[in-house]
């Protein structure tokens, strides 16, 4: 892009400058801008809050990669950000710089740095102020994590606070070693952050607010009395929680499918048919669209079994398992899947082993019935599954910050006879230290879960059977309806 293109971009993309050097109000672009106006279309009053940290304080110098899939509101996150940071009484709002970088190169982003500084430059009179950068959809611009390495080692772009969005986590830019290695941030801070589909928790509180939650547990906690405590004083709403569960694996976490469903009744085919198009972009953008579909299909069938992956290319009609191979790393990259990795008995992963895959959002699954119609719907067994596994994943990250993007969040376990234990117990923080997970299996039933039991009883002697609506804390494996497991994690 031309000089002129950049100055126009920024100019035009940061209406709160124009307003503060008039005196004007620098929130009045709120009302006109048409990503927040479009929010206000689909929602329940559901907000994320995973910036809020960021929108409430002056600028510190740390630096955030926020990620996660398309369509989940992002841009909408900086944007609120940005709002607030406007009403802060100690920032001036022309110090607060948002990039849409959706057609830029990698050049753009350099030049951007030169000239957003040129364009505030009266803020640092008589002496530098510190600026927060809110770069939007990076991840797509070659080269950007190492444009912005030499900015934070090289200029005043050190001492700004730093917030870069995208939606695909690409091993080829070292985010690690580029942006976050030796620079610890504010403490406490979260440098890479996720922002996900609605858990069912949030969902909860967006479509049925009249139903009691419990408070949020250790995963290594999971069968502790402060647990038992919660699981006991909720024995009078179980059948509840089963009815808001299968409402919640029918429509996912999506906000304006969350929006659709509850308004309506069901997701709209316009807006299944919308994340299926983002799926095809961002997996396989030279393919049939059939071919997307398909895909989808084979996944959401083989969630509760570690995948071969060789069969399975075969099965779904790839030329081969390289081909098939790199469409499910995309679906990875891009959250729309999540890898279970095969672990031993203190969490190490087996390497070589099949690993289990789970679509990380409900809707997901149901897209191929959805825009296909004739074809089956999703099973309610391999949705809780998934469910609870992306639950506990998040669950897991928000204690030990990059096990999920490192493929390290949660894993299954084999036992002698090859049974399979669904959540094998992993490593997490526990209060200063370090602990195991409660292991859980996933059982959808209402009935006979005792010897669904025997497996996990006979591998550990101890955990939760993710049951449809039984509830048991005697002995050393206890039945939780899954909605309750999922609500104690997350």
């Amino acid at each position: 892009m031309r000089d002129d293109e950049l100055r126009r971009l920024l100019t035009e993309s940061n209406p709160w400058w124009t307003a503060a050097a008039r005196g004007a109000d620098p929130t009045s672009w709120v009302a006109g801008n048409r990503t927040l106006r479009e929010r206000t279309r689909y929602e329940l009053g559901y907000r994320s809050g995973i910036l809020a940290d960021i929108a409430s304080a002056e600028p510190d110098g740390r630096l955030v990669v926020l990620t996660g899939p398309r369509r989940i509101g992002k841009s909408v996150a900086l944007l609120d950000a940005a709002a607030d940071l406007c009403t802060l009484p100690g920032l001036d709002p022309r110090q607060i710089i948002y990039v849409p970088c959706d057609t830029m190169r990698g050049r753009d982003v350099t030049r951007t740095l030169t000239l957003a500084r040129m364009l505030t430059r009266s803020l640092d009179q008589p002496a530098t102020r510190p600026r927060v950068w809110l770069f939007d959809e990076i991840s797509m611009v070659s080269g950007w994590t190492s444009a912005l390495k030499l900015a934070r080692d090289t200029t005043a772009f050190g001492d700004d606070s730093v917030v870069v969005t995208g939606s695909r986590w690409a091993q080829s830019e070292d985010i690690q070693g580029n942006l976050l290695a030796g620079r610890a941030g504010a403490s406490g801070t979260h440098r890479i952050r996720q922002l996900l589909p609605m858990s069912f928790r949030d969902f909860l509180t967006a479509a049925y607010p009249e139903l009691p939650t419990p408070a949020i547990v250790n995963p290594a906690r999971l069968q502790g009395e402060d647990a038992r405590a919660a699981l006991d004083a909720l024995q009078f709403v179980v059948d509840d929680l089963d009815l808001a569960w299968q409402d919640y694996l029918t429509c996912g976490g999506f906000p304006r499918a969350v929006f659709e469903h509850t308004r309506a009744g069901a997701v709209s085919d316009g807006y299944a048919r919308d994340l299926h198009a983002w799926l095809r972009r961002d997996v396989d953008p030279d393919a049939p669209i059939n071919t997307t579909t398909t895909l989808l299909r084979g996944v959401g069938d083989r969630m509760s079994a570690p995948i071969n992956l060789t069969q399975s290319a075969s099965d779904l009609g790839y030329a081969n398992r390289p081909t098939f191979t790199a469409r499910v790393e995309r679906l990875i990259s891009t959250h729309a899947a999540l890898r279970c990795n095969q672990v031993r008995d203190r969490g190490e992963r087996v390497v070589g082993a099949h690993y289990k895959l789970y679509l990380t959002d409900p809707l997901l699954s149901w897209i191929p019935s959805i825009i296909s119609p004739g074809l089956p719907v999703p099973d309610y067994t391999r949705l809780t599954e998934a469910a609870l596994g992306v639950t506990l994943a998040r669950a897991i990250e928000a204690l030990d910050e990059g096990r999920w993007l490192s493929d390290d969040a949660i894993g299954y376990a084999r036992t002698e006879s090859n049974n399979e234990v669904d959540f094998a117990p992993v490593r997490v923080p526990v209060a200063g230290t370090h602990s195991l997970t409660v292991p859980i299996e996933a059982k959808w039933v209402d009935a006979g879960w005792r010897g669904e039991a025997r497996v996990i009883d006979g591998k550990y002697g101890r955990g939760i059977l993710a049951t449809k609506s039984v509830l048991d804390t005697d002995g050393g494996v206890w039945a939780v309806p899954a909605p309750l497991v999922a609500l104690l994690l997350a």
